[in-house]
């Protein structure tokens, strides 16, 4: 049963699609378990660079079943959208599959959340605006619309006036706004009915079924270990769970199945949106970061916050997800530097600490403690082997990887799909 779970071991936006990518045309499916178009990854292959949100990066690998879990919400207009923009680029997308158990992101999901955040002002948690997470809480709530309501005309009906009794409440009353009518949503969701059915299958059933096959399946997660909701720095996450429990959940796949839990690491940090960021730089090394790495946010164009590794937090996802290998990324960006520092432990209120605080007070006043290391100025981004790196570069993925505890099977050099240093494979 070679089932993997690759997930982001930060804030997100480590490079996942591209990992996901490299691994896509050696696996059977691919599955994403959880987020909606919140997330974004690009993936580069060849001289094409394409940017998804909402889709499987296995999409663009042939012979690979790209799968939309049950624990992803689902927005159609985006779906299609991206649907058609690979289409016209002469991609196939005709072997993904849909859970009928996915919630939609209805129109009024999306109103909620933009609305919902203006009136937080500076107390705003930094959402896409994307209607992500009213979306996960009509699903809590019980009131969410699923893909398989799509099919029945009176529950749908049934289902969008329980979602509305109390929104249009909170609409006109609390936030002036005009109240949302239902027949409108109901015709909008229903036009989707037809476009939708050729992908809706019990991917649950599929999945299972496949592994059982010995099919190798790769569950992909978006956003990061640090964005989760349960283990995150909350309230600054994302509305549901990217670490690898989520994985279970949002398939439908029993953890007895999983064989590797794959972290991917930048190496350097980076988050988009509010929230406690102790390696934060605002200097030029932040801003040099930014430009080299090329930082903005592929789903938010939002540029993003950056600074220096942080080994307290690599520590801790590899404790919360089980990690059993990571995935080093953007190596490359760090050539030029002649020291590069390190964050090895945290200082609060005077005392070291080498673990990240459960205190969500304790964070937002840590002080990264740094450790120097020295860098590289020759170009990595043609090394195929790891010993054709420079030494300080070797020096210091090594260091990297006994600082957060599992082993750094494959280095990413370069954007481009063949710009990757396998040490072990994770097959």
């Amino acid at each position: 049963m070679p089932a993997l779970v690759l997930l982001g071991a930060q804030w997100g936006d480590e490079g996942k699609g591209k990992a996901t990518d490299l691994l896509g045309g050696s696996v059977d499916y691919v599955v994403r378990y959880q987020g909606g178009n919140n997330a974004g990854h690009t993936v580069v292959v060849g001289d094409q660079k394409y940017a998804l949100h909402l889709l499987p990066s296995g999409i663009l690998s042939p012979g690979c079943t790209p799968v939309i879990g049950n624990g992803v919400v689902v927005d159609p207009s985006v779906l299609f959208s991206e649907l058609s923009g690979l289409n016209e680029r002469g991609v196939d997308t005709s072997k993904l599959l849909i859970s009928g158990n996915a919630h939609i992101i209805t129109p009024y999901n999306v109103t909620v959340d933009k609305v919902t955040e203006r009136f937080l002002g500076k107390r705003k948690i930094g959402t896409t605006g994307r209607g992500i997470g009213p979306t996960y809480a009509d699903k809590i709530n019980r009131v969410g619309i699923r893909v398989q309501d799509l099919y029945d005309e009176s529950i749908l009906t049934q289902k969008v006036e329980a979602a509305l009794d109390a929104k249009n409440q909170m609409l006109t009353k609390l936030y002036n706004r005009r109240a949302i009518a239902v027949g409108q949503v109901v015709e909008e969701l229903l036009g989707y009915a037809d476009k939708l059915a050729p992908y809706v299958a019990d991917t649950v059933l599929v999945l299972n079924q496949a592994l059982d096959d010995d099919k190798v399946v790769l569950f992909e997660g978006g956003q990061g270990t640090l964005l989760d909701i349960d283990h995150g720095t909350y309230p600054f996450v994302t509305s549901s769970n990217p670490t690898a429990g989520g994985a279970c959940t949002g398939a439908g796949v029993g953890p007895t199945k999983i064989s590797r839990v794959i972290g991917i690491l930048k190496a350097y940090t980076t988050r988009v949106g509010a929230g406690p960021f102790p390696t934060e730089l605002f200097d030029e090394d932040g801003e040099a970061l930014r430009r080299i790495g090329g930082e903005r946010g592929v789903t938010t164009g939002r540029d993003r916050r950056c600074g220096w590794f942080d080994a307290v937090i690599a520590r801790y996802a590899t404790r919360v997800n089980g990690l059993t290998d990571f995935f080093l990324t953007k190596l490359d960006v760090l050539t030029g530097w002649e020291q590069i520092p390190v964050c090895v432990a945290y200082e609060i209120d005077g005392k070291r600490v080498e673990e990240l605080p459960y205190s969500q007070s304790d964070f937002h006043h840590a002080k990264p403690v740094y450790e120097m290391l020295p860098g590289w100025s020759e170009d990595i981004s043609k090394a195929k082997s790891f010993s054709e790196l420079p030494k300080n570069a070797q020096a210091y993925v090594k260091a990297l990887e006994e600082m957060s505890g599992a082993p750094i099977s494959a280095i990413g050099v370069g954007p481009g799909r063949d710009e990757t240093i396998e040490i072990n494979s994770f097959l």
